[in-house]
């Protein structure tokens, strides 16, 4: 999938992503390629993305600027995932929303 088709399918939606049939994740995209990641833990990591050859990379704040690049393709009704790190993880697009993630406050504590 190419960055074009890539922005155009997820700009403005809230996608969540499972692997090997498990909940892993959720990501809003937001116009200018600006993202929120979830583990579904509540807590979120903003963050951009950009094109290198074939990957979508992604960059979160607070991760050191360490690229997470991954390559998208269109698959059925959904996205299919394959990280192109040393992890061979495979996601696959479960859910499409154009609600944007909830993310909890900071933490709060005595």
């Amino acid at each position: 999938m190419s960055a074009s088709e890539f922005e155009a399918y997820t700009t403005g939606k809230t996608l969540t992503f499972l692997e090997n049939g498990q909940a892993y994740g959720a990501e809003e995209y937001k116009p200018g390629r600006e993202v929120i990641w979830s583990f579904l833990d509540g807590e979120c990591q903003e963050g951009t993305w950009y094109a290198q050859g074939k990957q979508i990379c992604f960059v979160y704040e607070g991760a050191e600027d360490t690229p997470q690049c991954w390559e998208f393709y269109r698959e059925g009704s959904g996205l299919r995932a394959i990280f192109a790190g040393e992890a061979a993880t495979e996601l696959f697009e479960a859910l499409q929303s154009p609600e944007p993630l909830v993310c909890l406050g900071p933490e709060i504590g005595v």
